[in-house]
């Protein structure tokens, strides 16, 4: 195995060399998002016709308000695996300094953030709109009670760049592919890109790997991702009837089946492994 296959695993339009009007809904969602990276999902949208436009429009009001607090519902209502923490001693024996912690908290926040935020919105979408056989369903919103409003995300230090698979040494390539396939049931092929920004760190990668294993072996990390993924399309539930219609692309379908597989594969997983790991790493 080589990191060559730490490669965008689905058609993607690369955010550099998107055309001008995919290029400025790039640029809306980082600024909405509060990020420097455009997630793979909307990347991959973005190669079919509509498909980034829609998605985009429909679900960015949520991003505005009303999911903020269905996300943090979702954070303090998922039940992680009990873990004991990894220690200062234990991180800095590791060569991890003081700089290195706080970019790696960085990395854990940003992610933690958005991670139930996609998750919440997407469910949100699909609970609207997808009916069984991956046809969509149009139909005019309800009327719907917005939840409370909280406080937006404050943005952290702006994150290292996402290194590509030709950065990483072949063995730091490895432990990223096989990180990923934890909790995973059944679809690995879409590599977090929060692994990808943490091999900066190796030793740290080392260290979750082991804090994982056991938790990979026993059922717990696959638990752990099932609680994350019923409690996103919970919450997504209570959002979807505030979604506005809008025209759908000429072929919606390929449109469901590109954010449920995201959804139910790296977005739930990541949503419940992000907490545990940013819960078991300590801040100094």
């Amino acid at each position: 195995m080589t990191t060559g296959n730490i490669a965008d695993p689905v058609p993607a339009v690369p955010e550099a060399d998107a055309p001008a009007a995919i290029a400025a809904i790039f640029a809306d969602i980082r600024k909405t998002l509060q990020v420097d990276v455009v997630n793979l999902i909307w990347r991959h949208l973005a190669t079919m016709p509509g498909a980034l436009e829609w998605t985009w429009q429909t679900i960015k009001p949520l991003y505005l308000g009303p999911a903020l607090e269905r996300a943090e519902t979702l954070r303090s209502s998922l039940q992680l695996p009990h873990v004991l923490p990894l220690s200062l001693d234990t991180l800095s024996s590791a060569g991890i300094d003081r700089d290195s912690l706080s970019s790696i908290h960085a990395i854990l926040d940003s992610y933690h953030h958005t991670n139930a935020l996609a998750l919440v919105c997407f469910s949100a979408f699909l609970a609207r709109f997808e009916v069984p056989g991956g046809s969509s369903s149009i139909a005019p919103a309800a009327k719907a009670h917005h939840p409370k409003m909280v406080a937006a995300f404050v943005a952290n230090p702006a994150l290292p760049r996402l290194p590509s698979s030709r950065e990483m040494p072949e063995p730091v390539g490895r432990l990223v592919l096989e990180l990923n396939s934890f909790g995973e049931d059944s679809d690995p092929d879409l590599v977090a890109s929060m692994y990808r920004h943490l091999s900066y760190w190796p030793s740290y990668l080392a260290l979750v790997r082991t804090l994982l294993v056991p938790l990979h072996d026993n059922g717990q990390l696959t638990g752990l991702v099932a609680r994350a993924r019923g409690l996103g399309e919970l919450q997504g539930r209570e959002l979807a009837a505030s979604l506005r219609t809008l025209p759908p692309p000429a072929d919606a379908r390929l449109v469901f089946e590109a954010i449920r597989r995201f959804v139910d594969h790296p977005i739930a997983r990541m949503t419940g492994i992000c907490a545990l790991i940013r819960k078991v790493t300590p801040r100094i």
